[in-house]
């Protein structure tokens, strides 16, 4: 379960809920990045979500319930989680990973449907659910996913699909004033941190002052802040 949002005002501004059970992660922090990374026992730690020093922010909900559609079709496609890596770790570009998406060139992994909300420095947006839809927003107000499908029925009986976390984090942001910064941004995600399976990271992007604030296991009066070269 996780929740991803970004916001276009003055300033454009993203969040990150990290919803984990029963994984180990920890945050990778320095001049170039905030990752928020997972272990793997057969690739050890995995950086999957967060933002790199040039504005690039990966969120990664999964999708309930699994579809079959996201998986492989053909030998030369790339995982999800391999073009969020290759993103963060400025392997390829945002649009070069635009181009693989709109071609159908990503899947997910068998049995298990992972989707993206990646964005740049500007406020652009890619939502990408392989195998079901891809869409490119040119710096929209705001754009949300949780862990359903947006080119599915949203209210999927699956409890984890997050209709109601996403309700939450519109009704937020589409009532904002353009002056949205890192405090709304931690409001947000507050507004939609989980417990039963916990939230365990949250992190706020500005992109304008080009840093990432964050916070673990909900201690949102305990923030810690990366600042990148600007």
């Amino acid at each position: 379960m996780c929740t991803s949002f970004v916001r276009n005002g003055k300033k454009t501004m993203v969040g990150f809920n990290l919803d984990l059970l029963g994984m180990k992660h920890r945050i990778n922090a320095d001049s170039k990045h905030v990752f928020i990374e997972i272990w793997d026992d057969g690739n050890g730690w995995l950086p999957l979500f967060g933002v790199n020093d040039r504005g690039d922010f990966v969120g990664m909900p999964t999708c309930w319930p699994y579809d079959a559609r996201s998986e492989r079709t053909c030998p030369e496609q790339i995982s999800v989680l391999t073009a969020d890596i290759d993103l963060l770790l400025q392997k390829r570009s945002f649009e070069e990973i635009r181009v693989l998406a709109e071609s159908g060139a990503i899947c997910s992994l068998p049995e298990c449907t992972f989707q993206m909300q990646i964005s740049d420095r500007f406020g652009n947006v890619l939502r990408h659910t392989p195998g079901q839809g891809c869409e490119y927003l040119a710096k929209p107000k705001y754009s949300v996913m949780t862990n359903f499908s947006p080119w599915k029925e949203r209210h999927d009986e699956h409890p984890w699909s997050g209709a109601d976390r996403y309700d939450t984090a519109v009704r937020l942001l589409d009532e904002s004033g353009d002056d949205f910064d890192v405090d709304d941004g931690f409001e947000v995600l507050k507004a939609v941190s989980q417990q039963v399976c916990p939230t365990v990271v949250s992190i706020v992007y500005d992109a304008k002052e080009n840093a990432a604030y964050w916070c673990e296991n909900r201690q949102w009066h305990n923030i810690s802040k990366q600042q990148f070269g600007i």
